[in-house]
């Protein structure tokens, strides 16, 4: 077999076009996703009863499930259960946001409930109150610690939204079908696609090996 170069060639535009969908939904995915990991993570680590068992609760759930029944879920369900109608992008990004929560919920409170208790003890001590002793004493060490873990599990939402293709997002993968299904060459087109997602988790990669060089991981 021949590789036609040509075909990846006139593929790019499409595929690159898929590739700035896929950030997009990483990345606002993501943002979301830190927002509920960490509030999900303090009340985890730090939460009464009834908070800590919500948490609880929510992180095993998703966990406990797979991204795309999620976001089928989502996409389908929700619309019969709650009148609640969303387009496909809207789920998508729903879903990285609700996954990666409950990931980086267990992240958030690993790293909080690793930093030794003598610390926490002393700054309460000397009088601080509990949120002084979490933004100044704990939090800038726990945020340290958290980098790496918390740059797996973005280079795993990016792939994930590899799953939405199933809702019809034209996101990366979705290009590259659409355009094999055209002119039937899956080497060329399949490959494409790899190398692609395989050039965007090395760049974001090198981004965090870069900020944990800087970070001085404790």
């Amino acid at each position: 077999m021949q590789f036609d170069w040509s075909v990846v060639a006139a593929a790019v535009p499409d595929l690159l076009g898929g590739a700035r969908l896929t950030v997009f939904i990483a990345v606002v995915g993501l943002i979301g996703g830190v927002i509920v990991g960490t509030i999900a993570g303090f009340m985890r680590a730090y939460g009464h009863a009834i908070l800590n068992a919500i948490a609880f609760c929510y992180i095993e759930i998703i966990r406990g499930t797979p991204i795309v029944v999620q976001v089928m879920f989502i996409y389908f369900a929700l619309p019969l259960l709650a009148d609640i109608r969303v387009n496909p992008m809207t789920a998508a990004i729903t879903a990285i946001v609700v996954n990666a929560g409950a990931y980086i919920a267990e992240v958030v409170r690993g790293t909080l409930l690793s930093v030794n208790k003598g610390l926490k003890e002393a700054g309460l001590a000397l009088g601080l109150p509990m949120w002084k002793v979490l933004l100044y004493v704990i939090g800038p060490i726990a945020f340290r610690r958290m980098i790496p873990p918390l740059g797996n599990q973005f280079i795993v939402s990016l792939k994930d939204t590899s799953l939405f293709i199933v809702i019809g997002v034209g996101e990366l993968t979705r290009q590259g079908q659409e355009i094999m299904a055209a002119n039937f060459h899956a080497v060329e087109i399949w490959s494409a696609v790899a190398i692609i997602y395989l050039g965007m988790t090395s760049i974001l990669t090198i981004v965090l090996r870069l900020i944990e060089k800087r970070m001085r991981i404790l």
